[in-house]
């Protein structure tokens, strides 16, 4: 259950706008949301001091462009390095749910230009929902789920279940790419794509917890363009997926360079997808 949203906002509004989406649906709205904007430190203090009244304004802004009760509305104006200090709110207030902007920035250019959401992203231990600039935020109505074998897809299966079964009219679609090196790609959208034993067995929970409307996808190939490809051939409004740690440890402290070396598809999901996209970790 997600019960503590921390929600980076930086003056674009997209992240505003993906917040009361999600606030449509009665799952979100039990939920305090915290609203961080974060300044980063200027050369000299009257600079500083002009940051902090722009970010006072943008922050103000963010609240009051929310659809939520201002009870459970906590405003926070923090100075530092966004990347560091993101992640030590989220830890600090146990958020259940990170949300933030980010420019789709591939491993490299992420890199060079201090990108702050793969910063994020790589560090922390709590889902991430990332809203890239060049994203239109829709109405939720299809929640595309990709599976495989993992203890963190059955995560993700049980939470897009408990989106839909709250959304009006929602779908629920089951995806699950079977890996080929060669980098042959297919797709099946029949209902033969039901047979596939992992989507089976997520449609068998879906049905048993009451879900109506669904759709499987089966498809082959780069995990992550088929997972980019489908979502946007299906008109997919929220794209859950997991994204296990796997880093060794002492990649843990060289950031930059895990980053550089990561290839796995919510990577690439991340920067390709053209909708929002929920990692759980």
């Amino acid at each position: 259950m997600i019960n503590k949203i921390l929600l980076a906002v930086a003056g674009r509004g997209l992240c505003e706008e993906m917040l009361n989406m999600l606030i449509e649906i009665p799952y979100f709205q039990t939920a305090s949301v915290t609203v961080l904007h974060v300044v980063p430190p200027q050369p000299s203090a009257q600079g500083m001091s002009a940051k902090l009244e722009e970010g006072g304004k943008i922050l103000a802004e963010a609240v009051e462009s929310l659809k939520v009760d201002s009870t459970k509305v906590n405003p926070r104006l923090k100075q530092g390095d966004p990347k560091d200090i993101v992640s030590q709110i989220a830890d600090e207030e146990k958020s259940d749910l990170i949300i933030m902007g980010s420019r789709g920035l591939g491993k490299l250019e992420a890199i060079l230009k201090n990108s702050v959401s793969q910063y994020v992203f790589q560090l922390t231990s709590r889902p991430m929902l990332l809203v890239k600039d060049d994203v239109y935020v829709k109405k939720i109505r299809n929640v595309m789920v990709a599976l495989d074998s993992s203890e963190e897809a059955k995560n993700c299966l049980q939470l897009g279940i408990d989106l839909v079964n709250q959304i009006s009219g929602g779908q629920l679609i089951l995806s699950y790419i079977k890996k080929d090196v060669s980098g042959k790609s297919s797709q099946d959208y029949t209902s033969d794509a039901e047979k596939e034993p992992i989507l089976a067995e997520a449609l068998k929970e879906a049905k048993r917890k009451g879900i109506q409307k669904y759709r499987c996808v089966t498809g082959s190939g780069k995990p992550g363009p088929e997972l980019c490809k489908i979502s946007q051939e299906l008109n997919v409004n929220l794209l859950i997926l997991s994204s296990p740690d796997r880093r060794p440890s002492i990649a843990k402290s060289l950031v930059d360079l895990d980053r550089l070396l990561g290839n796995s598809p919510s990577d690439y999901v991340r920067v390709y997808a053209n909708c929002p996209v929920l990692l759980v970790r």
